[in-house]
């Protein structure tokens, strides 16, 4: 190593800041006055440093996805213990649901059960979902081969969307569970209390008339209850929920902010009168 004097060294100290100043300022007017030969510089210089870059790029490329894939591993080692985990709660279930299967099976033949048959229902398209007398509901294109009645019961894929309100030639309009005028009795499967589902022209019904003393859980299912006789029992409607404000709502299994097609089931049920059926007082004479 050189070895420099004190004062020499102090000279390139207070000379290094104006060199490098000037050797900018010459570099600045070379490129001014020959911006070709710069670009050949540069060039050059990019051609040489390639290589370099090539052996260096290489390692941190490795190193990259040695990580990425131990994050991979990693992600994996946790995926593996929820799936686990699931398959666990899923045995437990189906053996409660065996259990409780073979249970049902037993009562049934100690009963003498009798099934009750199964509905007939027809599919139809809706065709629209704004208009008529009511806030929230849609129109059926329907034909006579759907032998459509007031009554019955609309269900999309997932489960009940409403009842047949009108009917038509070639049309059938349904009053949805959200809406205002829509009033289904219901029961919580959990404590098998029933209830009044109650539209509010919201997405979610409000929960209303329970027994005093059996309060709705959240997350409990609900399903129809064949009280009054308009819906049969046991219809899947939707989940408990509830709100900040103390209110109780049903989250509805049925998607109604897009259905496309729904299922119309006839249970024969007559709990629902048409109301040209309802008997009306008659006028008053004069004495």
């Amino acid at each position: 190593m050189i070895r420099l004097s004190i004062p020499l060294r102090q000279a390139l100290a207070r000379l290094s800041l104006p060199v490098l100043i000037a050797a900018a300022f010459g570099i600045m007017l070379l490129g001014k006055a020959d911006a070709l030969l710069i670009e050949r510089m540069r060039m050059s210089l990019a051609d040489a440093l390639a290589p370099i870059w090539g052996a260096v790029q290489e390692p941190v490329s490795a190193v990259r996805d040695a990580v990425q894939e131990g994050e991979a591993l990693w992600n994996m080692r946790a995926e593996n213990a929820r799936l686990i985990e699931e398959n666990e709660r899923l045995r437990r279930w189906q053996a409660t649901a065996l259990a409780l299967e073979a249970e049902n099976a037993l009562l049934r033949r100690q009963l003498s059960w009798v099934p009750d048959p199964a509905p007939q229902f027809r599919t139809a398209r809706v065709v629209a979902d704004a208009g008529g007398t009511y806030a929230r509901a849609v129109l059926l294109a329907t034909g006579p081969q759907h032998n459509v009645r007031k009554g019955q019961i609309a269900l999309d894929e997932r489960g009940f969307a409403g009842r047949v309100t009108e009917v038509g030639s070639r049309s059938a309009r349904v009053l949805l569970a959200t809406d205002i005028n829509s009033r289904v009795p219901v029961t919580l499967e959990t404590s098998r209390a029933r209830a009044i589902m109650v539209g509010n022209n919201a997405a979610r019904p409000r929960l209303q008339h329970w027994p005093e003393g059996t309060l709705p859980r959240e997350g409990d299912r609900v399903v129809t209850s064949a009280q009054a006789g308009a819906f049969p029992a046991g219809l899947p409607v939707g989940v408990v929920r509830w709100t900040e404000s103390g209110a109780v709502e049903v989250e509805l299994f049925a998607h109604l902010e897009r259905l496309d097609v729904l299922r119309l089931f006839d249970f024969g049920l007559s709990g629902i009168l048409p109301p040209e059926s309802v008997a009306r007082p008659e006028p008053r004479g004069r004495r």
